[in-house]
């Protein structure tokens, strides 16, 4: 019998737009219901999984989407990065994390399989032309996602519903599209009187 877990795991990721881990989870379902002696439903959600991959085979490439239209317009734009992580001069500590994070998401289905998530937020910290915006194209790149830039002069307004109505859209955006989203943050610098 299929369990709740199963019926939210297939739910997840179906809205995560993940077919590698709808279809595993699908064929443990199939495989839970020949165990307990319903072979002729197993095989049919068999058949129908194999129907479903025929039609709709995964992709590794990025599906391309459109600009980002009316007000989110301002406030995104997208890119389709072919920078790889071979192209820039990295030191060690940094090219291990980079090559981390693409490995996890790579292999992002033996990693649910043992109920983790891979990482999904990376603080990139430096002074400007120190590669941040460079190390989130090349991790667009690898991984075959767009890469989305977030335009925070743009999100911020004097009125604070005007802000909190952008930032809402801006979530919208991200939950809909697997990308990378990088956030330009706004530099302030204070200086004391001498």
């Amino acid at each position: 019998m299929t369990t709740a877990d199963q019926i939210k795991a297939l739910l997840t990721s179906h809205a995560e737009g993940d077919s590698a881990q709808f279809y595993s989870i699908a064929m443990q379902i199939a495989a839970a219901e020949a165990r307990m002696g319903r072979g002729k439903l197993a095989e049919e959600l068999r058949a129908l999984i194999d129907k479903a991959k025929a039609q709709h085979p995964a992709s590794t490439a990025p599906i391309p989407l459109n600009r980002p239209r009316g007000e989110l317009a301002d406030l995104l734009s997208v890119s389709y990065p072919k920078t790889k992580i071979a192209d820039m001069v990295l030191g060690p500590v940094a090219t291990t994390k980079l090559a981390r994070v693409i490995r996890e998401h790579k292999s992002i289905r033996p990693i649910r399989n043992h109920g983790l998530a891979p990482r999904r937020k990376l603080l990139l910290v430096g002074k400007p032309g120190t590669g941040k915006t460079l190390a989130a194209s090349a991790l667009s790149g690898e991984l075959g996602l767009p890469l989305f830039v977030v335009h925070l002069d743009a999100l911020i307004s004097k009125f604070m519903g005007a802000t909190g109505a952008k930032l809402r859209l801006v979530f919208d955006a991200i939950a809909q599209t697997r990308a990378v989203y990088l956030s330009m943050s706004l530099t302030v610098s204070v200086r004391n009187a001498d």
